[in-house]
């Protein structure tokens, strides 16, 4: 028993543990029955503080535009910043545009450019996480801060590990992912050799929306996986 805790604390403590669970499960519940509906989408991550007519926000629209054109839903985290330029790009040519929100203290609130079907509220990160990668084809990773590189780390051990099919995992702004890039190479694969020499091809670099609609096209071209097509 913790230190502190009274025999009877720490029996509640265990039964609201079990009680949780059911919400964990209505949660999946959820996620399965709304999304298993929305045909291909790509998946759009990045910073929460990019306002609108950033740099960053113009060209998280304008990916999503792209894709949406190209008949890929998207599908975001539902808040500010880079996910409502996404939504909004996908919104601003009749496109799917997804939104799985999720509840925090400060920085979140659902942006108004979701399909109001395709919205979901959420309070546990990795159901959330769970949903992301069973339903995306792709991945776009736009600048972020810690909340996007663990999505981005979630998609590669995922690929690396073989615990999914490979998709497009794509780094938007050769400037900013420069560091961790050169990291990964130079001193995860060739330092330290922590990872294999090949994982950093698990990843791609690109600097415009046609480079990440040419490489996701590509590689359904290519691919017999139709994943939710």
């Amino acid at each position: 028993m913790k230190k502190g805790l009274k025999q009877r604390d720490w029996n509640e403590i265990k039964t609201n543990d079990s009680w949780s669970i059911f919400k964990i499960m209505g949660e999946f519940v959820q996620g399965f029955e709304t999304l298993q509906r929305i045909g291909p989408c790509v998946s759009i991550y990045g910073s929460a503080r990019m306002a609108e007519g950033s740099a960053v926000y113009e060209q998280a629209r304008e990916v999503a535009r792209q894709l949406s054109a190209r008949g890929y839903g998207v599908i975001t985290g539902g808040g500010p910043g880079v996910m409502e330029a996404a939504n909004r790009g996908a919104f601003d040519v009749g496109g799917t545009s997804v939104g799985l929100n999720i509840e925090l203290p400060f920085e979140q609130h659902n942006n108004p450019y979701i399909d109001p079907d395709k919205s979901i509220d959420f309070d546990y990160f990795f159901v959330r996480k769970v949903m992301f990668v069973k339903y995306s084809q792709g991945f776009v990773v736009m600048p972020g801060g810690f909340g996007t590189l663990d999505e981005l780390f979630e998609a590669l051990t995922l690929v690396q590990t073989a615990k999914v099919d490979p998709v497009p995992i794509i780094l938007y702004d050769s400037k900013f992912w420069a560091g961790l890039v050169d990291w990964m190479k130079n001193t995860l694969a060739n330092g330290y050799e922590t990872i294999s020499p090949g994982d950093p091809e698990l990843f791609h670099v690109v600097d415009s929306s046609d480079e990440v609609v040419r490489v996701i096209d590509e590689f359904y071209s290519k691919s017999l996986l139709r994943p939710n097509f």
